[in-house]
C-alpha cells in the first residue's frame, strides 16, 4: 500500500510540474531567466506555445523523474510518522522550483558535451565543403535580410539558409547536418542574448562574408548596455579577412562600420555603397530608387515598411559584393514575398490583417504603425508591448502607447506585462479611454475582435510573446 500511496503522489508531482518545466523550456533553457520568472509568478498559462518534447528535453524529464521519484521513495520507505511524511511532500510540492534547477545541473555537463560534439561536427562537414559562408548578425531585420539575400543569391547559385529564426548552436547545427547537400553558398542567421554567443556561432561556421543589421536595445534586460550589445555583434567582425556589410540606419550600425578596419561597406546613408531614394509606400507594396556602387535603379517590391527597404538594400550591397548582376538583383527585388508574420499582409474576409507577430522591438513597431498609416479604415492594434528592455521598458510601452493613439481607433492590450505603460502613454495623447480593452488570452481576443471588426478594418498585430508574460 505504501508503494501506491508513493506512486500516487509521484504522478500528482509530475501533473504539478508542468508549468514550470514548460516555463524552463520557454526561458531558453536559462536558469537565471527561469529563476526570475518564477519568483515574479509569469509562469505560462494558457496554451500559446506548449511544451515541445525535443530530445534535450526528453533528456532532462528523465533526469527529473528519477530525482523525484528518489525523494518520494526516501520519504515513504525512511520515514514511518504520517504527520512528518505529509509535511514532507507539502515541502516538495513548494520547491518544486529547486528541485527542476537541481536537474538542470545535474543535465547541464552531459548537454554541454552533446552540444560539442554537434558542433564540432557540423562544422567539420561545412568546412570540408568549398561552398560561400555567410553569417548575418543584428538586433532588427536579421531573418528578413537573410530571406531576402537567399532569393538575390539564387539567381546564379544553390543556397542553403537557415530556417525561420534558427539562429543558436544547435539551430546551425540541425541545418547543417540534416539540410547541407550540395548547395554552393550557406547563409547563417546568427542570435545573441549573452557576450561571447556570437563569437561561438563565428568560430563554427567562419564565415566569408558577413552583415551586420540594424543595432539597438533588443534583449537589453540580459546585455545590461548597448556597448555590450555592441561589443558582441562585433564579433562577427573579429577576423579581419571578412568582409562585412553594415546597415548603416543605426548609431551603432555606423560605430561598428567606424571600428572594422577590414574589407567594409556601408548601406542606407546618404552616398553609401548602397541606399534608397524616393521611397513611395502604399497598400499594395513600396516603390524607391536603389543606388547600388553609383548607378541608380528603380525597384517595386510587395514588402511594406522603410526597415524592409533598408533590409532590401543591405541584401542587394552584399549580393552585388558576391558577385549577382544588377538586373538580377533588381528582379529578384520586385519577387520578393513577404517573411510570415513580418509586416505580412492578410486579406480576411471584408477587412486586411498586418501580421507583425514575430517584431518584438519599438524600431519595428514605430515601422509598423507608419505601414498601418497608409490604408483606408477603421484601424484595430493588437498588442502586448515589448519585454526583455530592462530599465528602459516602462518607458519604451509609454511611447508605444503614444504612437499607437496617433493611429489607431481601437488598442487592444493582450496582457498584464506593460498594459498601465501603454493604457498611460494611449491617454496621455487624449485616446478615449472607452476605446482601449484589455484580453487575457486568443480566445478573448478573438470574441472582441468579432464584435469591433467592420467593412474595410484593418488589424495590426504587433508582437506575440510566449506564456510567461502573462
Amino acid at each position: 500500500m505504501i508503494y501506491l500511496y508513493m506512486c500516487i503522489c509521484e504522478i500528482v508531482f509530475i501533473c504539478w510540474s508542468y508549468l514550470f518545466v514548460k516555463l524552463y523550456q520557454l526561458c531558453g533553457y536559462k536558469p537565471n531567466d527561469f529563476l526570475n520568472s518564477t519568483l515574479s509568478l509569469n509562469l505560462p498559462y494558457g496554451n500559446k506555445n506548449s511544451i515541445k518534447f525535443t530530445k534535450r528535453l526528453i533528456r532532462f524529464l528523465l533526469i527529473y523523474l528519477l530525482v523525484s521519484f528518489a525523494l518520494f521513495f526516501i520519504i515513504f520507505y525512511f520515514i514511518h510518522n504520517i504527520l512528518l511524511i505529509f509535511l514532507d511532500i507539502i515541502i516538495i510540492f513548494l520547491f518544486e522550483p529547486v528541485i527542476l534547477l537541481v536537474c538542470h545541473y545535474i543535465a547541464h555537463p552531459f548537454e554541454e558535451l552533446i552540444k560539442k560534439y554537434y558542433m564540432k561536427k557540423a562544422s567539420k562537414i561545412l568546412n570540408k565543403k568549398k561552398i560561400i559562408k555567410i553569417g548575418i548578425t543584428g538586433s532588427y531585420g536579421k531573418t528578413s535580410t537573410k530571406n531576402i539575400l537567399k532569393s538575390m543569391l539564387e539567381k546564379k547559385y544553390t543556397v542553403l539558409a537557415t530556417p525561420k529564426n534558427y539562429n543558436t548552436e544547435m539551430g546551425l547545427c540541425k541545418t547543417i547536418l540534416e539540410n547541407l547537400d550540395g548547395q554552393e553558398v550557406f547563409i547563417a542567421e546568427m542570435g545573441a542574448r549573452h557576450k561571447g554567443d556570437i563569437k561561438v556561432l563565428a568560430n563554427m561556421i567562419k564565415p566569408h562574408y558577413a552583415i551586420i543589421t540594424t543595432i539597438g536595445n533588443q534583449h537589453l534586460e540580459s546585455f545590461k548596455t548597448l556597448q555590450n550589445i555592441e561589443d558582441t555583434k562585433f564579433e562577427l567582425c573579429d577576423d579581419e579577412t571578412r568582409c562585412v556589410v553594415f546597415n548603416g540606419d543605426s548609431p551603432s550600425s555606423l560605430r561598428l562600420f567606424e571600428r572594422y578596419q577590414g574589407e567594409k561597406y556601408l548601406c542606407n546613408c546618404e552616398n553609401s555603397f548602397a541606399y534608397a531614394s524616393n521611397i513611395n509606400i502604399n497598400e499594395s507594396g513600396s516603390t524607391f530608387d536603389i543606388s547600388l556602387a553609383g548607378k541608380i535603379y528603380h525597384a517595386n517590391t510587395k514588402l511594406l515598411g522603410k526597415i524592409n527597404i533598408h533590409n532590401i538594400v543591405t541584401a542587394s550591397a552584399l549580393a552585388k559584393v558576391i558577385g549577382i548582376k544588377d538586373d538580377d538583383i533588381i528582379s529578384a527585388i520586385s519577387k520578393l514575398q513577404p517573411t510570415k508574420h513580418r509586416l505580412e499582409v492578410i486579406k480576411n474576409g471584408n477587412c486586411v490583417v498586418i501580421d507583425d507577430a514575430y517584431n518584438s522591438n519599438m524600431v519595428g513597431a514605430n515601422e509598423a504603425l507608419e505601414v498601418l498609416k497608409c490604408f483606408e479604415g477603421e484601424k484595430i492594434v493588437i498588442t502586448p508591448g515589448f519585454v526583455e528592455l530592462g530599465a528602459d521598458q516602462s518607458k519604451a510601452n509609454f511611447e508605444f502607447g503614444c504612437k499607437i493613439a496617433e493611429v489607431a481607433d481601437y488598442i487592444i492590450i493582450m496582457n498584464d506585462v506593460n498594459k498601465n505603460e501603454i493604457l498611460s502613454g494611449a491617454i496621455s495623447h487624449n485616446f478615449p479611454r472607452e476605446k482601449i480593452h484589455f484580453v487575457s488570452n486568443r480566445h478573448k481576443q478573438k470574441e472582441l475582435l468579432q464584435t469591433l471588426v467592420k467593412s474595410g478594418s484593418v488589424v495590426l498585430f504587433e508582437n506575440d510573446l510566449p506564456d510567461n508574460y502573462k
